[in-house]
C-alpha cells in the first residue's frame, strides 16, 4: 500500500519544468513518483533523464510512444518528429537502454483509491486517444480485459488534466510536465488519499531563455516558445486529439 504519489507525465525532456515540480513540497514529500511517459522527446533529453535516474527507487517509471519512438530512432527508425530524432542522437547508451527497458503498464496499491494501473495512453496501448469527453462506449473499448479489480486508471498522452468515472472506475490525468495544453505552467497530480490536479507555476521567460542558451537543438527557441508558453488552448487540442478516439 502506497499513501502518497505524485504523478508526473509527459515531461518531454524539458529542465526546468522539472525541476519546478521536484521542488514542490508534496513531491517531496510523496512516497513515489510515477512517471507516465514520453519523458525525453524534447530539447533536454539528456538532463531530465540523468535527474530523474539520481532520484532511484524513489521513481517508477512506465513508457510511452515517444519514449519508444527515441529507442527506435537509435536504431535507425527515424521518427515523425524533428526534435525526437534530435532527442534520440544526443543520448547515452545507458539510457537508451533505460528507455527501451521501460514497461507499458504498472500497477500500485494506493490509500483510498485501491488498485490503480498507470499506463500512458491507455492500458493496451502507447499512442491511441481517449479524453475527457470520450464516450462511454470508446472507453469501454479501450478497457476491455482490463482486470475487473482496477479501481483507478491514470494516463497521460494527451496533455490536458482531467478526472472522471467511467462506469465506476476514476480516470486520472495530470496533464503534462513540458507540453501543456491550455495553459502554462508544469501540471501533474496528487494521489491518495483522494485526487488532485496541480499546477506549477515557474517563470515561463525565464525557463525559454534558458532552454533556448541550454540545448544544441536548432529549433530550440522556437520550441520552447510554442510549448512552454502553452500557445495551443485545451479547445485547440480536443479539436484536433477528437477524430482519433473515433467520434
Amino acid at each position: 500500500m502506497v499513501n502518497r504519489v505524485a504523478v508526473l507525465s509527459d515531461i518531454h525532456g524539458v529542465l526546468p519544468a522539472l525541476e519546478a515540480v521536484l521542488a514542490e513540497p508534496d513531491v517531496a514529500a510523496a512516497d513515489l513518483i510515477v512517471l507516465t511517459g514520453d519523458i525525453a522527446a524534447g530539447p533536454q533529453p539528456v538532463e531530465v533523464l540523468d535527474v530523474l535516474a539520481g532520484l532511484g527507487d524513489r521513481v517508477c517509471w512506465v513508457g510511452g510512444n515517444a519514449d519508444r519512438e527515441l529507442v527506435e530512432a537509435q536504431a535507425g527508425r527515424p521518427a515523425s518528429i524533428e526534435v525526437s530524432n534530435w532527442a534520440a542522437g544526443q543520448l547515452r547508451d545507458d539510457q537508451v537502454a533505460r528507455l527501451a527497458a521501460l514497461p507499458a503498464t504498472a500497477t500500485l496499491e494506493i490509500d483510498g483509491l485501491g488498485p490503480t494501473l498507470f499506463c500512458h495512453a491507455t492500458p493496451r496501448d502507447d499512442e491511441e486517444v481517449v479524453l475527457v469527453d470520450s464516450r462511454m462506449a470508446r472507453w469501454a473499448e479501450v478497457f476491455d480485459g482490463l482486470p475487473a479489480e482496477i479501481t483507478t486508471v491514470v494516463c497521460g498522452h494527451t496533455h490536458m488534466p482531467f478526472t472522471r468515472l467511467v462506469d465506476r472506475r476514476l480516470v486520472v490525468n495530470p496533464g503534462s510536465i513540458g507540453m501543456p495544453y491550455g495553459g502554462t505552467g508544469a501540471w501533474w497530480a496528487l494521489l491518495g488519499p483522494g485526487v488532485q490536479l496541480r499546477r506549477t507555476a515557474f517563470d515561463v521567460d525565464a525557463a525559454c531563455v534558458r532552454v533556448a542558451a541550454e540545448s544544441t537543438f536548432p529549433d530550440a527557441a522556437a520550441w520552447a516558445d510554442e510549448y512552454l508558453r502553452s500557445q495551443h488552448s485545451d479547445a485547440d487540442a480536443l479539436t484536433a486529439f477528437g477524430p482519433r478516439d473515433g467520434r
